[in-house]
């Protein structure tokens, strides 16, 4: 069994063509637990939803869509939201890591994070942002550079109706290495 992982770009179509097996990386990281805006029990055709409105907001270019994928399928994915005010030309909102279960440890999320860091530097963002819920994603965000800005206790629900603290990062990058 081969474990090569491929990352792309999705346009809108593809996005589209792919919502099933996004819908189940989704569906996969909400029923492990993962604080990612949903809350179980989660149905199927809310996940097809959520992929639809993600594909919609690709077609409008207010956000950008990586998957990783290997040869099973789609494994993980990552999105950079890039529809923020006029005064905020340079900055990106890094959203949605997950990465189904079964592909976990394996260096999936580093790649998804890397390419998404490409991607913006690509469209002239040059200041991310992004938010998590996960002690696990932290280490490897912290591990790829991402600056802690602080936790903001309750600020979310897990799936399961608990509140959890989420801790916000930022990072800066290279705004010459495009």
């Amino acid at each position: 069994m081969s474990r090569d992982i491929t990352v792309r770009r999705l346009d809108a179509g593809k996005a589209a063509a792919l919502k099933e097996q996004l819908a189940d990386v989704l569906l996969d990281c909400v029923e492990g637990g993962a604080s990612v805006s949903f809350m179980l029990p989660m149905a199927r055709s809310t996940a097809l939803g959520f992929w639809d409105k993600v594909a919609d907001g690709v077609a409008r270019g207010e956000r950008t869509l990586l998957v990783a994928e290997d040869e099973e399928g789609v494994i993980g994915t990552v999105q950079l939201i890039t529809d923020l005010p006029e005064n905020q030309p340079h900055r990106a909102d890094v959203a949605k890591l997950l990465v189904h279960r079964r592909a976990r440890n394996r260096g999936v999320g580093q790649q998804l994070m890397l390419a998404v860091e490409q991607a913006a530097r690509e469209l002239g963002k040059w200041v991310l942002v992004l938010d998590t819920a996960s002690a696990a994603a932290e280490r490897l965000y912290e591990r790829l550079g991402w600056q802690r800005v602080g936790v903001v206790p309750g600020y979310a629900l897990l799936p399961n109706g608990e509140l959890c603290g989420t801790t916000f990062y930022y990072k800066q990058l290279d705004r010459h290495s495009a």
